[in-house]
């Protein structure tokens, strides 16, 4: 494929589908492109005179990078996109939203190690933060060494897993805290 960007004069007219479920569907466009799984769109930026870009992944509603765009020679328009940027542009966004769920499981999951109640073993104790709409929850469970659950009980999503709580959970042989 031609690594320039295209006018939309000279766009096939099967590269300006809306439909991106393939190859067949990548735009090339000054101001859209479209490959991969994901949309570049330049538009104007609400907050000043400058541009933006918007990096959008295919199936989702929102943006998950939006940024400033540089202005053209002209100093009104913005520079086209073209295939160095917008691939630079697909791995900052991709990165962006590994990093949200990164943090989003980190919130979700917590685990500690404490030691069985006899003293001989060690076993991970784990919280998983179910954020249900209407009734959230989350599953205290506690893993041998092999990784093996042994106990599960649901607690409120408030619960605070700490070594403390963890150990006394062992402690009070697996029955729900509180």
């Amino acid at each position: 494929m031609n690594d320039m960007p295209f006018s939309s004069s000279d766009t096939p007219a099967e590269f300006l589908t809306d439909d991106s479920s393939g190859p067949e569907d990548s735009v090339h466009e000054a101001r859209l492109w479209r490959d991969n799984g994901w949309t570049a769109r330049i538009v104007k930026n609400e907050d000043d005179e400058g541009w933006a870009v918007e990096m959008i992944k295919d199936g989702e509603a929102e943006p998950a990078l939006v940024g400033p765009w540089t202005m053209g020679r002209n100093k009104k328009d913005p520079k086209p996109l073209d295939v160095a940027a917008f691939n630079t542009l697909v791995k900052t966004a991709a990165e962006v939203l590994r990093r949200h769920e990164q943090q989003l499981r980190a919130q979700l999951h917590k685990a500690v190690r404490v030691t069985s109640a006899d003293g001989n073993d060690e076993l991970d104790i784990t919280l998983d933060i179910i954020p249900d709409e209407d009734e959230p929850y989350a599953l205290l469970s506690a893993l041998d060494v092999f990784g093996e659950q042994i106990a599960q009980v649901q607690v409120a999503p408030t619960f605070k897993l700490s070594n403390a709580s963890a150990a006394a959970w062992v402690a009070n042989e697996f029955r729900r805290p509180g």
